[in-house]
């Protein structure tokens, strides 16, 4: 019998998934994929497969999660089972670099950035950005990584020089022009299926001017898969009808990069201009904040697996709790 097949490396995240797909009563099955093995003489089952690889994985003791789940996505993709933000997806997520090129390619605004292995290298490439303020970031990131601002080569230097500093997983460190926005808020649009679903404004007045990405950098507290405390809820609002020409962009790039499911972040300068700086294909979502507006992305997404089950020739549940 064909069924859903999640692959992940965090519980933690995927329960809030697992959970939707029991309540409409659908198949499925778990692959934790931290270690794992794949007889590639083998087919693998029938059934549809959604990867939620994480760039962060390393911060969680899955350092190879990324590596091997690339393996098992292959290895889908050669049988032509359905795969879902399979290995080109999973190549955004895993890098920053990737990410930007692939934006560019297609005309959609980043800041300027540049890639540097090497303490002295970080610094050279500081130089030649040639900003008063710029933000440093790891390639494989998520949760805000190494993310840091400056104002001044000197501050870098001590940074760089310090027992602070954060030795990137892939040894790549982006330095990054820094984007001034007259309102203190970054925006984060959700798409499911490859179509835009709602899109959410955070909240950056507290701490989060490092950089406008990846809320999780400040802690469980201002994660969105998580509300945090009565105080923090609001950091995250869905924004009602949102409607912007970046949408259909957005959805064109999802398309043509083979991407079902993602949160896609930007931030706007003072002139209004739009700069994307993160593609999320692990995306996550605020219960506090879908709860006010009545629309939930897992339940959207368990809808989208359900679907393409069905498409397979799987036969839906008579009723319904």
């Amino acid at each position: 019998m064909s069924k859903i097949y999640v692959l992940h490396e965090n519980d933690e995240w995927t329960i809030h998934l697992t959970k939707r797909l029991d309540e409409l009563y659908l198949p499925y099955e778990v692959w934790h994929l931290n270690e794992g093995l794949v007889d590639l003489t083998e087919e693998p089952p029938e059934g549809v497969f959604y990867s939620r690889m994480s760039a962060s994985s390393h911060t969680r003791g899955n350092r190879y999660a990324p590596e091997f789940t690339e393996t098992v996505l292959a290895w889908l993709e050669r049988h032509g089972r359905k795969v879902f933000n399979g290995t080109r997806a999973l190549r955004l997520e895993v890098s920053k670099v990737n990410q930007y090129t692939a934006l560019h390619g297609v005309g959609i605004q980043t800041p300027k950035t540049i890639a540097a292995a090497g303490k002295k290298q970080i610094i050279e490439a500081a130089e030649k950005m040639g900003e008063k303020s710029f933000i440093t970031k790891h390639n494989r990131a998520g949760k805000g990584l190494g993310v840091q601002l400056f104002h001044s080569i000197d501050s870098l230097k001590q940074y760089i020089e310090g027992d602070d500093f954060e030795e990137p997983v892939d040894g790549i460190t982006l330095i990054q022009q820094y984007i001034q926005s007259p309102e203190p808020y970054i925006t984060r649009c959700e798409f499911v299926g490859g179509k835009f679903v709602y899109a959410v404004q955070v909240d950056t007045s507290e701490g989060f001017e490092l950089c406008p990405a990846d809320a999780c950098q400040l802690g469980d507290q201002f994660c969105p898969a998580d509300g945090g405390e009565e105080e923090e809820k609001a950091k995250f609002q869905i924004v009602e009808n949102f409607q912007d020409p970046i949408i259909a962009a957005y959805e064109k790039f999802l398309l043509d990069n083979q991407i079902a499911v993602a949160g896609i972040e930007f931030i706007r300068d003072e002139n209004g201009i739009i700069y994307t700086y993160d593609i999320n294909t692990n995306t996550n979502y605020n219960a506090d904040a879908e709860a006010k507006y009545g629309k939930y992305g897992m339940l959207e997404l368990a809808v989208f697996l359900e679907q393409e089950l069905n498409k397979l020739g799987h036969i839906p549940a008579l009723s319904r709790s």
